[in-house]
């Protein structure tokens, strides 16, 4: 085999010897030449060049034309869930696409729709300074919001009472000497009278002398759902007609306030800031589902606030507007909640033992005895004063509830017919 090489390389030498002086022949090996040059990037750069621009050309053309682009799009996703089907299957990756203008919309129409239902409240109160004889005024900053056209707002009875302000052991916060609201667009301030509070609840109902007011739309705070678009709408530190959003973080949170009330809450982390309480938390749709009531605050905590659920609002305020109170069921006794290693300690058993009973009430009137321990309500087992305030909760004023209690080692059955709460 190397023996033919060599014979046709002899060959082609020879050939090449005799028309080396050939002037064509030269021609051809200087074209050659050239061609190992610059003509190898004409004849092959040049077109694959060309050839990507006029793609990237036809694709921006093509990517212009909507149903050509979504077309496209369709294509590669289907390609790439082709090639890729055994990990999406694994990992159930989204591919649809998520519009942020929507999302932008949705934020734009709720707040619209929501913000002339939401007013800004301030308060003054008397202060009186315990060590140094002098007094003074203090004022407060909250928001409401729009519950009847003619003028009824509801909002935190923290905001207006001064009952969560007199902790402070340098100073005596008075009642509120004066409630002022300002609407959403009007620049007037108008004067509110306080209708009725709960600190149980930490609600309370204002109302001012206008009408025409545009009332928010509530919505069904039972419906809510974890993931859920949520936005806060107030006015924190004094800025008027503030809006922030997130998602619902959490329902049927149990929380407690600085006054020891404890209520079940709905947590998000749309930011709520000072100011924010008895606003406005709202839906996708701009109806309430809330009233901003509370924030976690530290230098490791961030976007947990809490909103009182609008369903559990509805009996307190229609109560604060008809009887300027809320009224509750009352048994009328101080207990203390006995675990297992207190009640052995002091010869007991697990329950609520009665540390107080009050005058004339239905606890006295029902023959409950100091030193008596409240095991079961209604035949239901109980060991603490929250499980016994629920079932008594339940009921209305007039109605009877069972207790067994444990007295000098035998059980006893007493039946408490409650009253209203003083």
């Amino acid at each position: 085999m190397e023996e033919n090489n060599n014979n046709v390389n002899n060959e082609f030498k020879n050939v090449e010897n005799n028309n080396s002086s050939n002037s064509a022949y030269k021609a051809f090996k200087n074209s050659e030449k050239k061609a190992n040059g610059t003509s190898v990037g004409k004849a092959v750069v040049l077109p694959f060049v060309c050839g990507v621009l006029g793609t990237v050309a036809v694709l921006g053309t093509c990517l212009t034309v909507p149903p050509i682009k979504q077309s496209i799009l369709n294509s590669l996703i289907g390609t790439s869930n082709s090639q890729n089907s055994d990990s999406t299957n694994l990992n159930n990756l989204n591919t649809q696409q998520v519009s942020l203008l929507d999302f932008s919309e949705t934020g734009i129409g709720v707040a619209n729709k929501v913000k002339p239902s939401i007013v800004g409240i301030t308060v003054e109160f008397s202060v009186n300074s315990i060590f140094y004889n002098s007094s003074g005024t203090a004022k407060a900053s909250g928001s409401g919001i729009i519950i009847s056209e003619d003028g009824y707002i509801l909002t935190n009875n923290h905001i207006v009472s001064s009952t969560s302000e007199s902790n402070n052991a340098f100073y005596e916060v008075g009642k509120a000497n004066k409630v002022t609201v300002k609407l959403y667009n009007d620049d007037t301030e108008y004067e509110a009278q306080i209708i009725g509070t709960d600190s149980q609840t930490d609600l309370a109902v204002i109302k001012i002398d206008k009408t025409g007011l545009t009332p928010a739309e509530l919505g069904d705070s039972d419906s809510v759902q974890v993931g859920e678009f949520a936005m806060a709408i107030g006015n924190p530190l004094g800025l008027d007609n503030s809006v922030t959003a997130g998602i619902v973080s959490a329902v049927n949170r149990e929380v407690t306030d600085s006054d020891g009330n404890k209520y079940l809450a709905i947590q998000t982390d749309a930011a709520i800031n000072a100011g924010n309480s008895g606003g406005a938390l709202v839906n996708s749709q701009g109806q309430v589902i809330g009233v901003n009531t509370l924030k976690l605050s530290g230098e490791d905590v961030e976007g947990v606030g809490f909103a009182i659920p609008i369903n559990s609002t509805k009996e307190i305020y229609e109560q604060l507007i008809q009887y300027n109170k809320v009224k509750r069921p009352y048994i009328g006794i101080g207990g203390i909640d006995l675990d297992e290693e207190t009640a052995k300690k002091n010869n007991l058993v697990v329950g609520i033992y009665i540390k107080t009973i009050e005058d004339f009430s239905a606890a006295e009137k029902a023959g409950l005895r100091i030193g008596d321990v409240i095991i079961e309500a209604d035949g239901q087992k109980i060991t603490t004063m929250d499980e016994l305030n629920e079932i008594k909760n339940s009921k209305s004023i007039g109605d009877t509830i069972k207790l067994k209690v444990y007295r000098n080692g035998n059980e006893k059955e007493v039946t408490v017919t409650l009253q209203e709460q003083p």
